[in-house]
């Protein structure tokens, strides 16, 4: 299986393949409207800016698995997302990404790519955040929080895990790279 293989919900309910993204370098980010690191939509949308004319997408799921942070339905979480943070890349139908009800999608990536650590000055918050809801967080693929994203190369191969302490401005470079 490839990712590639794989079908997705938009949010007008709709499935798409993910092989409508064949040649593109892609971020998958599970996302949630209530988050602290809800900001980093304005990160995700000035790479998609800065790169989406050289084949660059960002597919935005939203997720309310962690602390009921993305409220409201798929139309809801949209208007949020482009009043407040004028995004204008894809956005799929609310997912979960973890435990039975988790998409294949996910499961794909996290068995491509498992979790590595939390970086940065949030690192410390975050590690505390995850041990307390599994002590064994560091040897599990589970994504740990919202925000957390994979960066795929042209070919569908996910070459990056990066957490939610990881700004979408410090992917420039990993993006650039596949460029």
């Amino acid at each position: 299986m490839t990712l590639y293989d794989l079908t997705v919900t938009n949010r007008a309910g709709e499935q798409v393949s993910m092989a409508d993204f064949k040649g593109k370098v892609l971020l998958i980010v599970n996302t949630a409207t209530g988050c602290g690191f809800t900001p980093q939509y304005k990160g995700l949308e000035e790479l998609y800016q800065k790169y989406h004319e050289k084949g660059f997408e960002v597919l935005d799921f939203p997720c309310d698995q962690f602390g009921h942070q993305a409220p409201g339905d798929d139309q809801e979480i949209h208007e949020f997302c482009t009043a407040r943070y004028h995004t204008t890349f894809d956005r799929f139908k609310k997912i979960e990404v973890n435990g039975p009800n988790e998409i294949p999608l996910f499961k794909y990536l996290k068995s491509q790519k498992g979790f590595e650590g939390f970086k940065g000055i949030k690192g410390a918050v975050m590690k505390a955040v995850a041990a307390a809801k599994d002590p064994d967080y560091k040897n599990n693929p589970d994504i740990k929080w919202n925000f957390t994203k994979f960066l795929v190369d042209r070919d569908g191969n996910v070459v990056e895990r990066f957490e939610s302490t990881v700004e979408p401005e410090k992917i420039d470079s990993s993006v650039a790279k596949l460029l």
